[in-house]
C-alpha cells in the first residue's frame, strides 16, 4: 500500500514538473492582418481567404493552409527561431489542452487599425475582437493551469502584431474619393492612425504582455498590385510610398513613447519592415531574386491584377521571386525579413533586435 502511494506521489510530482516546464516555455501570440494570418479566415464566411491552390504549394503538405504565402509566413519562421511548434489559428478546433500553452494566432486577413478597414471582406476578426479573443484565451488557459501560471506565461511570451497596410491599401486608396481620403490628407491621416494604434498597443500591455514586436508597413507603392495600377515602367506609386514613409517613422516614435510611458526599455520593439523590403526591392539580385516587381502567382501586368487562383500563372521557382502574389512576400522574402528581425541593426530594429530582447528576458526555470 505504501509502495502504491509513493508511486502515485512520484507520478503526480512528475506530471507537475512537466506542466511547469510546459508553462515556462515561451508562448507566442500573433495579431494582425494577412501578412501574419495562418488560417483563422478559413473558419469565416469571407472572401479574404487563402484556402485554395496554389497557396501553400511549398508548404510541407503542398496544400493550402490559410497562409497568404507559397509556404511559411513570418510567424512560422519566428516559431522556428524559438524552436517551437507554429502557433495554431485561434479558431482552429485543434487549439485545446496542452497546445494552448504554445500560444495562438489571432490574425485575420483584411483587418486594419481602424474598424472600417476591410468592410468589403464582411466577416473578418477586427483587431479589437482579436484582443477580446486573447482575453478569452487567457481564461481558457487559467482553467487549465491556474491564474498565476497563466499570468507568468503571458508575461514571458513574445507577441507579434502587424497592422497598418490595409488602412491605406484597402481603405484610404481603395477607391477614388474614398470616405477617409475626403476626411484626411495623407499627412493628417497618418497621425490619426498612429493615435488609434496607440490604443491597441496599450491594451496589449494591459493584458499582460511585455515583449511586443510591432512591424511597420512594407513599401506599399512597390507591391505588384500597385505597380499594375499606377506604374508605367515599374516605378513605385508615389502616394502610397508617401504614406509608408510617413507612417513608419511615426510608428517608431510611438514605440519610444510607449516604452517611456510604461518605464520599460524594450516592452515594445519596432521592426522597420519597410527598410527590410526596400533592400531587396531596390537590389533583388543581391538577395537571389530575379525580380521584385512581378509576382510569382497572378495575371495581368506584373502579375498584379486580381487574385492568385488555380487559373493564374505560377512561376516554377518561388525562391527567385520577392513577391508570391500581388501583395504578399514569398517564403524566401519572409525568411530575409525574419533574419533582420532576429539579428538586424538599429537601422531595422529599434531599440534592439529580437535576439537581444530575448537574451535580456530569459525564461526563468524552477529547480
Amino acid at each position: 500500500m505504501a509502495y502504491c502511494f509513493i508511486k502515485l506521489f512520484v507520478l503526480v510530482l512528475g506530471l507537475g514538473y512537466l506542466m511547469i516546464n510546459e508553462v515556462e516555455a515561451r508562448a507566442f501570440f500573433v495579431f494582425g492582418d494577412s501578412l501574419v494570418d495562418n488560417g483563422n479566415n478559413n473558419y469565416l464566411a469571407t472572401t479574404a481567404r487563402a484556402d485554395a491552390p496554389p497557396y501553400g504549394i511549398d508548404s510541407p503538405s503542398h496544400m493550402p493552409t490559410g497562409r497568404f504565402s507559397n509556404g511559411k509566413n513570418i510567424p512560422d519562421i519566428i516559431s522556428e527561431y524559438l524552436e517551437a511548434e507554429p502557433t495554431l489559428p485561434y479558431l482552429s478546433p485543434e487549439l485545446r489542452g496542452q497546445r494552448l500553452l504554445i500560444g495562438a494566432n489571432f490574425a485575420s486577413a483584411g483587418v486594419g487599425i481602424l474598424n472600417d478597414t476591410g468592410v468589403q471582406f464582411v466577416n473578418i476578426i477586427r483587431i479589437w475582437q482579436q484582443l477580446g479573443y486573447f482575453e478569452q484565451y487567457q481564461r481558457r488557459v487559467a482553467a487549465l493551469i491556474g491564474p498565476l501560471q497563466t499570468q507568468q506565461l503571458v508575461q514571458q511570451s513574445l507577441v507579434l502584431i502587424t497592422l497598418g497596410g490595409n488602412d491605406f491599401v484597402n481603405n484610404y486608396f481603395l477607391v477614388p474619393n474614398s470616405v477617409r481620403s475626403r476626411q484626411y490628407s495623407i499627412p493628417d491621416y497618418v497621425p490619426f492612425l498612429i493615435t488609434e494604434y496607440q490604443k491597441v498597443l496599450e491594451r496589449l500591455y494591459d493584458l499582460g504582455t511585455r515583449s511586443i514586436l510591432v512591424t511597420g508597413t512594407g513599401p506599399l507603392g512597390c507591391v505588384p498590385a500597385e505597380l499594375a495600377l499606377h506604374s508605367l515602367n515599374g516605378e513605385c506609386a508615389p502616394q502610397l510610398q508617401l504614406a509608408a514613409n510617413l507612417f513608419n517613422p511615426q510608428l517608431t516614435q510611438l514605440i519610444n513613447q510607449l516604452n517611456s510611458n510604461f518605464g520599460c526599455n524594450n516592452c515594445f520593439i519596432a521592426a522597420n519592415t519597410n527598410a527590410m523590403h526596400l533592400d531587396f526591392i531596390n537590389d533583388p539580385q543581391a538577395y537571389g531574386f530575379v525580380t521584385s516587381k512581378v509576382a510569382c502567382c497572378g495575371q495581368g501586368r506584373f502579375n498584379g491584377i486580381g487574385l492568385c487562383t488555380g487559373l493564374s500563372s505560377v512561376c516554377p521557382n518561388r525562391d527567385i521571386y520577392a513577391f508570391w502574389d500581388a501583395f504578399h512576400p514569398s517564403e524566401k522574402a519572409n525568411r530575409l525579413i525574419v533574419q533582420q528581425i532576429v539579428q538586424g541593426s538599429e537601422q531595422y530594429m529599434h531599440p534592439m533586435n529580437l535576439s537581444t530582447v530575448l537574451a535580456l528576458k530569459p525564461i526563468e526555470t524552477k529547480v
